[in-house]
């Protein structure tokens, strides 16, 4: 949101210091935004966006401590005014649709040039969406994967970590009973019947074709 003089406020949300360097040089050529935040992990992010209730929050995917979803889910709970462009290098096209569907206002690749990524975020400050044209390319060349929702594939990727469902519980602070529903959901939207079936059929479907990325 704006403040009184009509400037946005941003909060970027990056572990890696030369992107969060890049991506303030890049606001500072932009009019009426001040960046108001820098988090590099996304403990740092939710507090900065409780804080600051920023007009954007630019939000890596991978941080330490709380991922990208975590740090949406609560970003949307503390400040649900904030605008949110996510920022990915995983190419899958399941978490890319995951992230589409959760109503992100913005996804980029990391990949994605300077000249595109301005003239994206403009949009997004502007009130309206946009998905970079790499990953509307790839959505539109592939099948469709089972749609899941955020807190599915987390609960996924920490299946085919191994975890157990005590442990999932307690890595993503929610409760056993709640693990055990997102888990009964990813055997049917999977169709499988065994913890190998299910993690079989999400590497078949490309739901975890990230954790052989860098």
């Amino acid at each position: 949101m704006a403040d009184l003089t009509g400037t946005i406020g941003i909060v970027i949300a990056d572990d890696h210091e030369m992107v969060r360097r890049g991506l303030v040089a890049l606001f500072e050529g932009i009019s009426r935004t001040k960046v108001v935040g820098l988090a590099a992990d996304g403990l740092e992010a939710i507090a900065l966006c409780r804080k600051h209730r920023p007009g954007l929050l630019t939000l890596d995917v991978a941080m330490p401590y709380a991922n990208g979803a975590e740090v949406f889910a609560e970003c949307r709970r503390w400040s649900p005014a904030t605008r949110i462009a996510v920022f990915t290098g995983y190419t899958s096209v399941g978490m890319l649709a995951d992230w589409v569907s959760a109503g992100v206002d913005g996804l980029f690749l990391k990949t994605c040039g300077e000249t595109e990524l301005r003239a994206g975020l403009e949009v997004i400050l502007s009130g309206r969406k946009y998905i970079s044209t790499d990953i509307v390319k790839r959505l539109e060349g592939a099948p469709s994967p089972p749609q899941l929702t955020l807190r599915e594939r987390e609960v996924l990727m920490l299946i085919a970590a191994g975890l157990t469902t005590i442990q999932i519980g307690d890595k993503l602070t929610i409760s056993h009973k709640t693990v055990e529903k997102h888990r009964a959901s990813l055997f049917e939207k999977l169709d499988a019947t065994s913890m190998a079936a299910l993690v079989t059929a999400a590497f078949r479907a490309g739901l975890l074709d990230h954790l052989g990325e860098a």
